[in-house]
């Protein structure tokens, strides 16, 4: 694979349960360790050799800096969906692009890399990662996230995805259900049918069955990828979300992001 061009979503506004515990507008604009929580996602991607061009979402003028040129901010729209479009009309390629929340801070550079690279191994038109629960567990004990019992395992949802530019516009609508339904496991599955009702329930799905079904009904092909860091699924998206990675990421020791690029510090 050539270089991937990304796009980062950083236009949710900040009305929810995180607003008891910073007061910015927008999301991707709480303080963690004195910095917007998207400039640490942007830090991850700059640093990562298979990232070419990188292009936010963002309201005009709440987030500024170029990331060794790497970075630049295009007007954020109202929907998760409609931010994609945005930003991959940003990008004006057909080539396959990496699309990531502003909302996972511990974001590494390897992590992304890894995806990439095992993005590689299987032709699709949309990749997505997820993270085994027993992965999750031992690297951030007792976090909180929503998970999917599978016949290979519990799972919980990565924050991002490489998708191809053309399946936005083909299944625009399809998308946008299952964005909305994300975190809601059993109303995913009747968009599958009756039939992955009852083998979601007696936890007997798997995945190539998902894959499967999901382009019977949208017509392109989506595979599930198994990341061994758990950081691509920590969201901050409640209170006790927020206390995790504020505690992590004001550690002196902590070397998450492996590199920054803003400050041209290495963590070690």
């Amino acid at each position: 694979m050539n270089r991937v061009d990304a796009v980062v979503l950083a236009g949710a506004k900040n009305t929810g349960r995180l607003r008891e515990m910073d007061s910015s507008f927008y999301e991707a604009g709480i303080e963690i360790a004195g910095r917007p929580m998207v400039y640490y996602v942007l830090d991850a991607l700059a640093a990562v050799p298979e990232i070419g061009r990188i292009v936010v979402t963002a309201p005009v003028g709440a987030f500024d800096g170029d990331w060794q040129g790497k970075v630049t901010f295009v007007p954020a729209v109202d929907t998760m969906i409609g931010n994609i479009r945005q930003g991959i009309r940003g990008l004006d390629t057909e080539d396959k692009v990496l699309v990531v929340t502003s909302d996972i801070p511990l974001l590494k550079p390897s992590a992304v890399s890894d995806f990439i690279q095992r993005c590689e191994e299987r032709e699709a038109d949309i990749y997505y990662p997820i993270i085994c629960r027993d992965v999750n567990d031992q690297e951030f004990p007792g976090v909180k996230r929503t998970y999917v019992r599978l016949r290979e395992g519990v799972f919980t949802g990565g924050n991002m995805a490489l998708i191809s530019p053309e399946i936005i516009e083909k299944c625009y609508t399809m998308i946008e259900q299952a964005i909305a339904m994300r975190k809601k496991p059993i109303k995913l599955s009747r968009m599958l049918g009756f039939k992955f009702i009852m083998k979601f329930i007696f936890n007997q799905l798997s995945l190539r069955e998902i894959e499967a079904r999901v382009e019977d009904i949208l017509s392109f092909r989506g595979v599930g990828v198994v990341s061994p860091y758990p950081q691509v699924g920590i969201d901050v998206d409640k209170p006790s979300d927020l206390q995790l990675v504020r505690q992590v990421l004001e550690r002196s020791d902590y070397c998450g992001s492996e590199y920054m690029p803003g400050n041209g510090i290495h963590y070690h």
